[in-house]
């Protein structure tokens, strides 16, 4: 949680939401005539100036020039983002490019990784970011092979987060329906209930294994490997990288640079990506080295998401610190539900309300 100066009023609160909601959407400073046209009639011009003076002297706004207005800084963001959001639901129009990825029941891991981070990035039209964690305690459920032609069949890899993967091997000529239902069978027997963890280290499960089965069975142990934590940069997906240039605050091109090469490291994405202290949203707003050394200024807003009660991964946003977080919020957290019921056959095409959100609004630094 963050830590905010003891003494600001309801007064002083309501100028501070009107100037962060004024800059988050146009990008420019925000006057006092502005806050008293738009938010607070009821003050005088003075009064107003006063108390932006006061709430700059207390580090929450800061002025560009001497003549213009106000902008929030970092920690107005967090107070903002804490205690003065305003909550809202999405909007049918959102609802529906919801229901356009997510109208039918997805299986395969890759797919709703790929949906969701297609997902947020068109609703907040922003850089979205979606990191998968290591699957290595995921359990398998049943392994299908289906022949293809007398040479090759499909391995399709079943477990309790959905399909892991589904692979195209060839296993020797004069494949029949028959071999390959019986390879099914023995596989699943063999692999069936064991996590992937356990089967990395296959010694024990080896032993069972036929000679006649052991290509099959090494191209399976090949999948799984592809699986392990050394691997997972891999599996973060990026979508809309290009929109960053779309926000006033990387017209700079040294600052443009900047976020386009940090985003180009994936390696370097993980740690701040992960959530930590079991939240379900997390909000890192700084600037300079206030989320993690050498990072450009920027926001990270992301959200846990899970499957059968299993965290497979976290997804969210990275942008200017002047983002809509209520929007940004609203898209994590309903696309979290969404996610959360795809193994019971349920999407988000079924029904038009937003789901039971419960407590989301966790913010760490």
């Amino acid at each position: 949680m963050f830590g905010f100066k003891m003494g600001l009023t309801g007064r002083k609160e309501k100028i501070l939401q009107a100037v962060v909601d004024g800059y988050i959407e146009n990008c420019q400073p925000v006057s006092s005539s502005e806050i008293k046209e738009k938010h607070l009639p009821a003050l005088s011009s003075a009064t107003i100036r006063n108390e932006m003076a006061a709430l700059e002297e207390m580090g929450y706004l800061t002025q560009l020039h001497t003549s213009s207005g106000r902008v929030p800084t970092a920690e107005a963001y967090r107070l903002y983002v804490e205690k003065l959001m305003p909550r809202r639901k999405l909007t049918r129009s959102e609802l529906k490019i919801v229901k356009r990825y997510f109208n039918k029941k997805v299986t395969e891991l890759d797919e709703v990784l790929k949906s969701t981070a297609k997902v947020i990035s068109e609703i907040t039209n922003l850089t979205s970011v979606v990191y998968a964690q290591n699957p290595e305690d995921a359990t398998v459920l049943n392994i299908r092979i289906v022949r293809i032609t007398d040479s090759t069949a499909l391995i399709v890899i079943v477990t309790n987060l959905g399909v892991l993967k589904d692979t195209t091997v060839h296993i020797g000529q004069g494949v029949t329906d028959e071999y390959c239902d019986q390879a099914s069978k023995f596989v699943t027997s063999a692999f069936a209930g064991h996590k992937i963890s356990e089967i990395n280290k296959p010694k024990a499960i080896v032993k069972q294994v036929k000679k006649e089965y052991e290509r099959v069975f090494d191209t399976i142990l090949r999948i799984f490997k592809s699986y392990t934590h050394e691997e997972m940069f891999s599996d973060i997906v990026l979508e809309g990288s290009a929109k960053i240039l779309e926000q006033p605050e990387y017209a700079n091109l040294q600052k443009a640079k900047a976020m386009l090469e940090f985003l180009d490291a994936k390696d370097e994405l993980v740690p701040v990506l992960q959530n930590s202290d079991d939240m379900n949203i997390s909000i890192k707003i700084g600037k300079d080295n206030e989320i993690k050394q050498g990072m450009p200024e920027c926001a990270i807003v992301t959200a846990s998401y899970n499957i059968d009660g299993v965290t497979v991964g976290n997804a969210g946003v990275i942008g200017p610190i002047r983002m809509d977080y209520s929007k940004v919020i609203s898209v994590l957290d309903y696309l979290s539900k969404t996610v959360q019921m795809l193994p019971a056959g349920e999407s988000a095409s079924r029904n038009d309300e937003e789901p039971d959100t419960g407590k989301t609004d966790n913010v760490s630094e």
